[in-house]
């Protein structure tokens, strides 16, 4: 028998409401009412444990700082080091895959689900998702917002506030709303930091 949650994590329209995912939704809720209001930011070690059993697979390394907000927690997998400030918000229907050393700033938003434009249907419930990937070595801004199906390359910064509709390549510099690539990174942004912000004596 074909079930809501596996109607889902295959990316096809699901209804959201039926209890075998609303269920599944309460019960990631509930972990993430502990990791955002009962556990203090000096309790590292059990904060660390929490956000790796609410979601579905992480590196050795993580943090994600509070409060942080997603559906089902076991949709979303991150890599090796990474670093999610306050205020992060993962819809996770469509599932989420994050590479290593990803670092996020406040209030980065990833929606995967999507609802059907037309309104008999959305008035039904349905939904369907699909993936967002972000490869390693990604800083995205602050404010992000990024929509169901993009995939953004390695080594890319996305600006603050950018709404990211359209997949960004490796090593892009991409800003705006749209989100729009604004030119290559190359070694020149590493020697102009070195030049501009670090003390030589």
């Amino acid at each position: 028998m074909t079930t809501q949650l596996m109607l889902m994590r295959e990316g096809f329209a699901h209804l959201a409401s039926e209890p075998d995912l609303s269920d599944l939704r309460l019960h990631c809720r509930e972990m993430l009412f502990d990791y955002n209001n009962l556990l203090r930011p000096s309790e590292k070690a059990k904060k660390t444990a929490l956000i790796k059993k609410i979601l579905g697979k992480t590196g050795q390394t993580i943090k994600v700082n509070s409060p942080f907000f997603c559906d089902y927690g076991f949709q979303i997998e991150v890599g090796e080091n990474f670093f999610a400030n306050a205020g992060c918000t993962m819809l996770d229907t469509g599932g989420i895959h994050i590479g290593d050393n990803v670092l996020f700033g406040p209030n980065v938003s990833l929606y995967t689900v999507d609802h059907p434009l037309d309104v008999s249907l959305r008035n039904e419930s349905w939904e369907h998702g699909r993936k967002i990937i972000i490869g390693n070595n990604v800083w995205v801004g602050g404010s992000v917002t990024i929509l169901a199906g993009i995939t953004i390359g390695d080594n890319t910064v996305i600006g603050a506030g950018a709404v990211v509709t359209k997949d960004i390549p490796a090593n892009s510099l991409a800003v705006g709303n749209p989100c729009r690539v604004l030119r290559e990174i190359t070694d020149a942004d590493r020697q102009f930091y070195l030049t501009t912000y670090m003390k030589n004596d």
